[in-house]
């Protein structure tokens, strides 16, 4: 079968024929269709998890696909061939990934039924970064009428958290280049700020001189978070999804939060998929590209929503 792969850690991702994975007890054996593409996937090819978790070379990359069970191995009983499904497919050891025809992922592991109102394709571009957004719109508790202010808003990550702080009640402010305003403000923004055109701390001070009362930071390295962090009224919430966060500094102005990384499963995909489902979330899927153009997007900057490889 077809997959991208990396033959050491920080090599360059490569097309290569790999053999077809065969399910053990407990596994089932996916044929993956649509895979969305996260700058995890980058990071876990430089090394990210060496040392965390075991792995095998050459080495598969890819954590969220979609597609349909293909074949189910010894014990399987929630899913049977050809259902419909999408998850993560990171698992040690690490290297068999959803960057490929074929992929395998346990029964138990989070993999769940796709809604027949949702696309493969959207699908595959929910796992990582949607259930990230929502789990900090969950940790954040955000209050109808609360200002949240959102940095990064046009990448993955952003566009869903756009989205889940609108339909939390938030008045949310994001940042946004200005040719991408409309984009960011169709997904719910009441309000957006073009980072281009001056300082964000600046110009979110001038329009909200008492602050606001949740700060997201999708992008921003530890100093310039710190300045940012100037922005968010006393008791105020501060999420940095890239560990950028002083947490002792936000004990000490009283500020909730920190850092944060994802520990969403199937039960969170789920109910995602749901609000897809029911049209309450839009997955903006920025493009589509084939397996074989992999290579040019793994690590990529500047997209406006999700890219997703065609398999």
């Amino acid at each position: 079968m077809r997959a991208i792969v990396v033959r050491k850690f920080g090599a360059a991702p490569e097309l290569a024929d790999m053999p077809m994975p065969e399910p053990g007890p407990g596994q089932v054996r996916v044929q993956v269709e649509a895979a969305g593409v996260n700058p995890f996937d980058r990071k876990m090819a430089d090394g990210i998890l060496d040392g965390k978790l075991p792995h095998e070379f050459p080495m598969i990359l890819g954590v969220d696909g979609a597609g349909t069970i293909a074949s189910v191995g010894p014990g399987v009983t929630v899913f049977a061939v050809g259902d419909r499904v999408v998850g993560k497919f990171l698992y040690p050891p690490v290297g068999h990934g959803s960057f490929a025809e074929f992929t395998l992922s346990p029964e138990s592991g989070t993999l769940v039924p796709i809604p027949e109102a949702v696309s493969t394709v959207a699908a595959a571009a929910l796992p990582t970064a949607g259930v990230t957004a929502q789990d900090i719109v969950d940790a954040s508790k955000i209050e109808p009428g609360q200002t949240v202010l959102i940095i990064g808003a046009t990448g993955g990550v952003g566009s869903f958290l756009v989205q889940l702080a609108n339909i939390a009640g938030a008045q949310v402010i994001a940042t946004a280049r200005g040719a991408a305003a409309d984009q960011v403000t169709r997904l719910g923004a009441a309000e957006t700020v073009d980072y281009t055109a001056g300082p964000v701390a600046d110009q979110v001070r001038a329009a909200y001189p008492a602050g606001v009362d949740v700060l997201f930071d999708l992008v921003s390295p530890p100093e310039t978070l710190a300045e940012l962090t100037a922005l968010v009224r006393d008791g105020g919430t501060v999420y940095s999804t890239i560990w950028s966060a002083d947490e002792d500094a936000l004990r000490e102005r009283g500020l909730h939060g920190g850092n944060i990384e994802s520990k969403g499963k199937a039960p969170e995909l789920a109910r995602l998929l749901a609000r897809v489902a029911e049209g309450d979330v839009v997955v903006p899927v920025d493009r589509t590209v084939p397996l074989a153009e992999a290579a040019s997007v793994i690590g990529a900057t500047g997209a406006r929503g999700k890219t997703v490889l065609a398999i």
